[in-house]
């Protein structure tokens, strides 16, 4: 297998991708984002600073690790410029250590109008997107009719392209939205002008990808959402705009699928989701607000609050089938200290595919319970220090899920996670 990992969500999103990257950082050579935009939140904690990163490759936080943007990310130029100098202020080199691939589609001002405008007009029946305009984004890249970052080098070229796709944008936003339009000119002069400071940037990531496997470096590749948001995978119509999966990794890098190697899937010790759309194992009770309120359920990109739910080993079973997981990283761990019982989902009555047709018709999940714990697991670095129910969670998920745990993490803190010995590629761990 190919010394490289890809880790990506196993869930509806938020399940600490950022810190499970953060955590692996010390053992890769570079870090790819092969899709999204900055509708994605990755937030890293160490030695109590917490950083919100939202387009940029975590490993940007590292000072000596590569960063690519891969030909699957939508790119909003005004973003990606408030966030490198957000990072910039803090003393955190970005530019020199960071690639743009020049196939990405961008983002533009009416592709926001238009998400929010849909959102609207949908109502009571909205998907419950950010409304950054990534969906529409996509729309034009499968369209065909998308500008690019490499249109960003010809000005001429640009023009001509985006007053195309603007008015074409402000026709939808007027004609059937009844929305406001945006004004073609300034936009693209506004964009031109990013172009600027994104030029150094832009390159053939694929390319120089290519060159860095083939010289062994380790490459750590960063999924955005949750798997069971992939908009063919996932829970549809309630996903975003991108494939999330596995198999997107090599698509929106450019890197061959033998070069991907390890897929680490992550997942909380519970469930969560924000926005609309099915979510079988939720509960709004006593419990449920426990989880929200102990695990500080809230989006790091929008701020709204996350349902919570049981863990659901059915749509679990269902992520590591379709990405080959090798193994899981568990988070908030410590989130259940102190319940006295713990639920998983192990089935559901009837079609336990979470992709079926019918997902939206009432399910009934048939749960185990197991004991809880009262011990503290914030900070533990050892298996064998958990408690024993806290043990038998672990390995009750393991079982049910069909992979093993190979990570557990214990708080938001980067240095507090255990590796377990023999489940985690081979290269983790020693320092490159």
């Amino acid at each position: 297998m190919s010394e490289n990992i890809v880790v990506l969500g196993a869930q509806w999103g938020d399940e600490g991708k950022g810190k499970t990257v953060y955590c692996l950082l010390p053992f890769v050579d570079a870090v790819v984002r092969f899709q999204g935009g900055h509708n994605a939140g990755h937030t890293l904690v160490n030695k109590g600073q917490k950083t919100v990163l939202h387009l940029l490759p975590s490993g940007i936080v590292h000072e000596d690790k590569a960063c690519y943007i891969g030909n699957g990310v939508v790119v909003s130029p005004s973003a990606l410029k408030k966030e490198i100098s957000q990072l910039e202020q803090q003393g955190i080199d970005c530019r020199s250590r960071l690639k743009i691939s020049h196939r990405c589609s961008l983002v533009l001002p009416s592709h926001v109008a238009l998400d929010q405008a849909r959102e609207r007009h949908l109502g009571s029946a909205s998907i419950g997107t950010t409304g950054l305009g990534i969906g529409p984004a996509y729309e034009d890249r499968v369209a065909r009719r998308a500008v690019r970052v490499c249109d960003l080098l010809d000005a001429a070229k640009f023009r001509q392209q985006a007053e195309g796709l603007l008015e074409y944008h402000n026709f939808l936003l007027k004609q059937y939205f009844r929305a406001p339009c945006v004004d073609v000119s300034s936009v693209i002069e506004d964009v031109l002008a990013e172009a600027e400071w994104m030029r150094p940037m832009i390159a053939d990531t694929g390319l120089l990808l290519h060159s860095a496997a083939a010289r062994k470096d380790h490459l750590l590749f960063e999924g955005a959402q949750g798997f069971l948001l992939d908009i063919d995978q996932g829970t549809y119509p309630y996903v975003t705009s991108s494939n999330t999966s596995a198999a997107a990794a090599s698509l929106g890098s450019g890197v061959g699928p033998q070069s991907l190697g390890y897929v680490l899937g992550v997942t909380k010790a519970y469930t969560t989701r924000v926005g609309n759309g099915p979510f079988p194992t939720e509960i709004s009770d006593e419990q449920g607000r426990w989880l929200a309120d102990k695990g500080a359920e809230f989006g790091s990109t929008t701020g709204r609050p996350r349902r919570c739910g049981w863990f659901d080993a059915v749509a679990m079973r269902n992520a590591v089938r379709a990405n080959s997981l090798n193994g899981l990283c568990l988070t908030k761990l410590d989130v259940l200290d102190g319940l006295p019982s713990v639920k998983i989902c192990a089935a559901y009555s009837g079609n336990e595919s979470v992709a079926a047709t019918d997902f939206h018709s009432a399910r009934t999940p048939e749960y185990e319970e197991l004991s809880g714990w009262n011990q503290d697991t914030s900070g533990i670095t050892d298996f064998d220090a958990l408690p024993r129910q806290a043990q038998n969670y672990v390995q009750r998920i393991e079982q049910l899920s069909g992979v093993p745990v190979a990570m557990i993490s214990t708080t938001a803190e980067r240095d507090q996670i255990i590796f377990r010995p023999g489940l985690v590629p081979d290269f983790i761990g020693k320092p490159v």
